[in-house]
């Protein structure tokens, strides 16, 4: 009878159209991946096999697959939106549960964690206390705390001090002091030329260091007056340029030591950081027939800093911003690679697990051993094909109709022959 073959292809036909009507229901799923429903032909058959002239018993469902190919990537507004452009998952922890998915949309918890919209965590590379990665995995966390300042070690100027000046009608003087009951600053006839710098204490107040350059009787020789908050704290310091007006290379560098600074507040008091010392290199100082210029100042002293914004480079490296303007390198976002992508096994949520057709995960930092590379405010859309489904749909509702045709058919035979006399 070809009741039961009939039924079978019914089923299967079931089968079809449930995984076609998934595919379309999930078209504008973040990171879904379309799935196929393959079959098998079932024959009857003994320990000898089958005979030469068997006929077939129907079909059965063998597996239904998916399909990891690469889905549309739109752009949003979002940072913590990221698309994966290539092979991989991004690693998720449920609690300590292994986790892999290809939808990026991100967002931060109460507690700083970079999880999903079902709060399982973003696994990534970590970092040590001078931002090299440890190659080590664990949560991504953003610290919404202030972070330390960092107290000036070296400041950098690199100027032109004009050949052409003469020594000032009166000398310099000094020590000044801009606290002292009657206070007192630099004559503007006393110096050639000034500066100013502002550098950080350890507890990230900024001080404003002034420079004061006069020229001297000497030929190419310059004296260098230092004052911090308006008192003076180091000079004169003494530099001799060459007749072609730049330092003796047998003399570099060219630095200015500041030892024992007291860092002071508006008031002139101790605010309470340490004492203090740094460099001033001015190596890159020229004294050329032109207009006194600083062309560059630079110094790495810092004051404390909100977090301020997230980057995260095709490198899957996520770096903090801070209002300081700094930056800091929170970690490495993982992805892991398989041998067999379709041995994974579905659990909802746009999430996979490993299993052992599936083979065990590769973690390994993005745009290295065969792994895609990360794009930042970015999605990775469904790579469902929406023309595809609606014709293996058109297909699935033949197959159904022609199946329930032949148990129709089958029917009105067992009838004529019930009817026989």
């Amino acid at each position: 009878m070809a009741f039961d073959t009939a039924v079978s292809g019914i089923n299967a036909a079931t089968a079809d159209l449930g995984v076609i009507g998934n595919n379309i229901a999930n078209s504008s799923t973040t990171g879904f991946k379309t799935s196929r429903a393959e079959f098998a032909d079932v024959y009857a058959t003994s320990l000898l096999g089958s005979g030469g002239n068997a006929i077939g018993k129907g079909v059965s469902l063998t597996s239904v697959t998916q399909e990891f190919t690469q889905g549309n990537i739109s752009f949003t507004n979002n940072a913590l939106d990221l698309a994966i452009n290539g092979n991989g998952f991004f690693l998720l922890s449920d609690n300590g549960a292994s986790l892999y998915t290809r939808a990026g949309n991100f967002q931060v918890d109460r507690e700083g964690f970079l999880v999903t919209n079902q709060n399982h965590r973003l696994q990534a590379f970590q970092v040590n206390t001078n931002g090299e990665i440890n190659g080590q995995a664990g949560d991504l966390q953003l610290d919404t705390s202030l972070i330390d300042p960092g107290a000036t070690g070296l400041a950098t100027i690199t100027a032109n001090l004009d050949s052409r000046e003469i020594p000032p009608p009166i000398p310099f003087g000094g020590p000044f002091d801009a606290f002292a009951p009657t206070p007192t600053a630099p004559d503007p006839d006393a110096y050639n030329a000034t500066t100013s710098v502002t550098v950080f204490d350890s507890l990230g107040n900024a001080h404003i260091m002034s420079m004061y350059f006069v020229k001297t009787a000497t030929p190419n020789e310059w004296e260098v007056h230092t004052l911090i908050d308006g008192v003076t704290t180091s000079g004169p310091d003494t530099i001799t340029f060459q007749s072609n007006g730049k330092f003796d290379p047998g003399i570099l560098p060219v630095d200015l030591s500041i030892t024992g600074w007291s860092p002071l507040n508006e008031s002139g008091l101790p605010t309470g950081a340490d004492v203090q010392d740094f460099t001033i290199a001015m190596s890159q100082f020229t004294q050329f027939g032109s207009d006194f210029s600083v062309s560059s100042v630079t110094q790495d002293g810092f004051t404390t800093g909100q977090l301020l914004g997230l980057d995260i480079d095709d490198s899957g490296m996520v770096f903090a911003r801070y209002t300081n303007g700094q930056a800091r390198a929170l970690g490495q976002i993982a992805l892991a690679g398989f041998s067999n992508p379709n041995g994974l096994q579905p659990l909802g949520d746009t999430n996979w697990a490993e299993t052992f057709s599936s083979g065990a995960a590769t973690l390994s930092s993005p745009g290295s051993s065969g792994l895609g590379v990360l794009q930042s405010g970015a999605l990775e859309g469904s790579n469902v094909d929406i023309t595809q489904q609606l014709v293996n749909m058109i297909i699935a509702q033949r197959n159904f109709q022609a199946n329930a045709q032949v148990i129709q058919t089958e029917d009105t035979v067992t009838q004529t022959v019930i009817n026989l006399r």
